[in-house]
């Protein structure tokens, strides 16, 4: 009796899953923290390419400057820097400690405060490539979709909050009009430049005060 091999199935593709990637960051040109945060998420990716592709993932990454309370609000951002992944935040607790290089650029008394990344009993400035390596995985293994918008924040943080004002106060042009202790509190940090400018002269029809007396 002659028999012959039943057919094989056709291989369907498998279909593509999607892997977003978000870096969310104040600064990523001084900043060492995020430089180094970001030097470290392609490095992850790098060395996980291969598990990506053969696990059929397309990875997305979007890397979003934060410059403003609104834009910290709209992303529910509170420290810098943060790699989420579908959604997620990679650290699982909010830990900081004072960052020069941001608080260089706000010119705060006080300081600015950025993360503080905690990976196997130790606590790194920049996202360590072996916590990120480990995310990637994670997230993999698990199967997990992207989520929907973040959790709304109650308010932005007084950190970031500190940061953005200080950072605008020191953009705004010098004024005799509005001496430097004044501008940081006389108007919204987005009105400086034009209440804290150079008073109109009289002669030129305008008045010797100033917007933010």
């Amino acid at each position: 009796m002659n028999t012959s091999a039943s057919p094989q199935p056709s291989e369907r593709p498998a279909l593509a899953r999607s892997l977003e990637i978000e870096l969310l960051a104040l600064d990523l040109n001084t900043c060492t923290r995020c430089v180094g945060t970001q030097a470290n998420l392609e490095q992850a990716l790098a060395t996980t390419q291969q598990v990506l592709q053969m696990t059929g993932y397309e990875v997305q990454v979007r890397t979003t400057l934060i410059e403003s309370e609104e834009q910290a609000r709209r992303h529910h951002f509170v420290t810098s820097p943060t790699i989420r992944m579908n959604g997620h935040d990679i650290a699982l607790e909010t830990l900081e400690s004072r960052c020069d290089s941001c608080t260089d650029l706000c010119g705060c008394e006080e300081g600015t405060n950025c993360r503080v990344w905690r990976y196997q009993g130790q606590e790194y400035t920049e996202a360590p490539v072996g916590m990120i390596v480990d995310a990637l995985l994670r997230e993999v293994y698990s199967g997990a979709q992207p989520l929907g918008a973040s959790p709304a924040i109650p308010d932005v943080p007084e950190n970031l909050t500190r940061f953005f004002s200080g950072k605008a106060t020191k953009a705004a042009p010098v004024s005799s009009c509005c001496p430097p202790q004044e501008q940081t509190t006389c108007c919204a940090p987005a009105e400086k430049a034009s209440c804290c400018g150079p008073a109109p002269s009289p002669q030129a029809g305008g008045t010797a005060s100033c917007g933010c007396k």
